[in-house]
């Protein structure tokens, strides 16, 4: 995979994201993927993304606005820069209270690409901030 084509898969994957489209993102996935969130232990595999998409989708409404991706030119590890824009839906266990509440967060995202398909992301984001906004 070149540089080119692994801007264009996470452009692909963002573009997938903003519309609500998380099979289209699950789709980009290699078989031994794996998930590193900000806080949480590792998700390996397709279906554990797709679970955490569908609570994702229940809990909260999210649009990515600012995206700044980049890649090396093996077209092996990328990263994206970019500001979540969300509504906070549902009370997500162990966090505060859902009532609607709107945020903006900047974040960034960290990615292994291998055989024309993503291997990892790693997303981070500053949860006190977060909470912050919709407390």
């Amino acid at each position: 995979m070149s540089r080119l084509e692994a801007l264009e898969t996470l452009k692909t994957y963002y573009d997938a994201f903003n519309a609500g489209d998380t099979a289209a993102m699950e789709a980009l996935l290699a078989d031994d993927f794996e998930h590193h969130v900000n806080e949480g232990n590792i998700r390996r595999g397709a279906e554990a993304f797709r679970e955490f998409n569908a609570h994702m989708t229940q809990c909260y409404r999210e649009t990515l606005t600012d995206l700044c991706v980049m890649a090396n030119e093996a077209g092996t590890r990328a990263a994206a820069e970019f500001i979540v824009n969300g509504t906070y839906l549902k009370t997500d266990e162990g966090l505060p209270d859902a009532k609607g509440q709107n945020y903006r967060l900047p974040a960034g995202t960290f990615f292994d690409l291998k055989d024309g398909k993503i291997a990892r992301v790693t997303t981070y984001y500053n949860l006190s901030d977060w909470i912050k906004q919709v407390s």
